[in-house]
């Protein structure tokens, strides 16, 4: 009996610490993204990404090799993980959804931090980024750090790693039946419970040139879009099994 209460006190210890190991957090933040797929990116409704032919930056509609290759460049507004704050964080992650992500299984993506990021700010990003895309990868791998820039307007977006000798997103608005941007409502963004929206805003390029997985694209998807998530959420959706 003695036993049994050394080690029912052992585990309620144990899950105690590691209760209090995971900080409360949460995340605001605005995404400059881009794919190879054409606009709108279809892997939003469907369970596979667009065909595409021989030639990489051009569509051929449904034939041809199907992968959705992309650069998502995220720049925190506000957000805390625990007493750190988030707060113009930058970071990137570039990757390919694959072929048929049907079963929730990707294919590769890598994140890249900007060099001011702390490694307090990394912690809560890397944990936050889980919750984000709630998926699993094939290959998946932080990169070396890599000065970031993040810039944009309604009418201009743009993003770069290393000055864009390492990654590159320039996406342009598309005019609509009046000034105002054309945006895609109550649409989810991934696991993100709430989002300001798509503002679509086609590609003038999307790249990415490390490595032996470098592509670029032309004239596909791109938008901007803002969302908002905290640990709060994560734990909903953990429970609900969402």
């Amino acid at each position: 009996m003695r036993s049994f209460s050394i080690l029912f006190a052992f585990l309620f210890l144990l899950a105690r610490a590691t209760f209090a190991e995971i900080p409360e957090w949460s995340m605001n933040a605005s995404i400059i993204e881009a794919c190879s797929c054409p606009m709108f990116c279809q892997c939003y409704f469907n369970d596979k990404p667009a065909g595409h032919g021989e030639h990489a930056g051009h569509s051929h509609g449904a034939g041809g090799e199907h992968f959705c290759k992309f650069n998502n460049a995220f720049k925190v507004n506000h957000g805390t993980y625990g007493k750190a704050k988030l707060d113009g964080a930058k970071f990137w992650v570039a990757g390919d959804l694959g072929g048929d992500f049907s079963k929730g299984q990707m294919e590769w993506a890598v994140v890249t931090f900007d060099s001011a990021v702390t490694p307090e700010q990394r912690e809560g990003i890397k944990t936050i980024l889980g919750k984000v895309y709630p998926v699993k990868w094939n290959a998946f791998s932080v990169a070396n750090d890599a000065k970031m820039s993040w810039n944009a307007t309604r009418d201009h977006a743009e993003a770069k790693l290393d000055d864009g000798k390492t990654a590159e997103v320039v996406l342009n608005k598309f005019q609509g039946m009046t000034d105002e941007p054309i945006v895609i409502k109550n649409l989810k963004y991934w696991g993100a419970p709430r989002n300001d929206g798509f503002v679509m805003m086609p590609n003038e390029v999307e790249a990415y040139r490390a490595g032996d997985k470098a592509f670029e694209f032309k004239g596909s998807n791109g938008f901007m879009i803002t969302l908002d998530i905290n640990s709060k959420d994560g734990a909903k959706t953990e429970k609900t099994g969402a």
